[in-house]
């Protein structure tokens, strides 16, 4: 029992030097800049305490959890031998994860928002979750199909440069012919879906795939599947806003 209190103390300790960064850049500003106290002081230290034990639950979290899991069924699927099966798991993943990704739901939300206030959606309530849904389910659908490739790229043992080149230079050339208030959005939807939820899972899918796999290595295959889970939504949504 003691142990394991010093064991989360010690994660506690961890956690709270790896924000000290970002509340000292913000304290420094708030006094010394801005020349002002902190509004609510006894709530902004109550939540930086949620903060600092939330972030090492969440650490914790993935290690015991999320991280063997994507590991574990990456090689059962790779010794089961089923290449459909795993492809359907690869794009599912994706999928899955990313519909449920905070970030990506607050993004598509803004989004909406922005869009009905431009005129460019009917200003109703309806208008806007469908067009936030419409976004979300793009992005899904287009990191499924990243993780899918992915996949499949580990298999083959391809490497990863020839599919980011050429997935940045579709950027490239679609950017000019897609609506002007579609593209910052696509370029942000690219950042949003590689968050809390997507990312350990993914990096567990593609390691735990590139180290069961005879003549892959982990370092130089199993990773690169969070490059292009970040690079398809760009292309998807940018199509997405030229469509509709």
């Amino acid at each position: 029992m003691i142990s394991a209190l010093a064991d989360f103390l010690r994660l506690l300790a961890g956690s709270f030097r790896d924000l000290l960064p970002i509340i000292l850049t913000v304290a420094f500003f708030q006094i010394v800049v801005l020349q002002q106290p902190f509004p609510n002081l006894d709530e902004v230290l109550f939540g930086l305490v949620f903060v600092v034990v939330g972030l090492t639950l969440f650490i914790q979290g993935l290690e015991m959890g999320l991280f063997p899991l994507g590991n574990d069924m990456a090689e059962a699927f790779a010794r089961k031998g089923s290449l459909m099966a795993l492809l359907a798991f690869a794009f599912c993943l994706g999928f899955g994860t990313t519909v449920a990704e905070p970030a990506l739901i607050a993004v598509t939300a803004e989004a909406a928002k922005i869009a009905s206030d431009a005129g460019v959606i009917e200003g109703n309530a309806e208008a806007r979750a469908s067009y936030a849904d419409s976004l979300r389910i793009i992005v899904a659908l287009s990191v499924g199909l990243a993780l899918l490739i992915g996949v499949f790229r580990i298999l083959k043992g391809w490497p990863i440069y020839y599919f980011i080149i050429a997935g940045y230079l579709l950027v490239i050339a679609i950017t000019p012919f897609a609506p002007a208030e579609i593209v910052g959005i696509a370029y942000d939807a690219g950042g949003v879906t590689t968050s809390t939820i997507t990312v350990p899972l993914v990096t567990a899918l593609g390691v735990g795939l590139a180290q069961t796999i005879r003549g892959r290595n982990p370092m130089t295959d199993g990773f690169g599947l969070i490059a292009l889970a970040s690079l398809t939504p760009m292309i998807f949504v940018m199509v997405f806003g030229m469509v509709v």
